[in-house]
């Protein structure tokens, strides 16, 4: 397949894929913001509350990635 191997098309995929993913579910979560008419603190709570998961996997990429693993 254009001299990719089946190992880097999946971590590309897995990659830009999950990313991709968490940006639409940011996008998910400032809309239940912005309609529940939050305000600046619930907006937070709700990022931070439910945000926590990806700011987890975002971490734990960047560690392994310092790690060199």
């Amino acid at each position: 397949m254009g001299g990719i191997t089946e190992e880097q098309f999946a971590e590309f995929g897995l990659t830009f894929g999950v990313a991709a993913f968490m940006l639409y579910m940011l996008f998910i979560l400032l809309q239940l913001a912005r309609e529940s008419k939050a305000g600046r603190f619930g907006t937070f709570v709700i990022l931070i509350g439910l945000g926590l998961g990806m700011m987890g996997f975002v971490a734990k990429g960047v560690i392994k990635w310092m790690l060199g693993g």
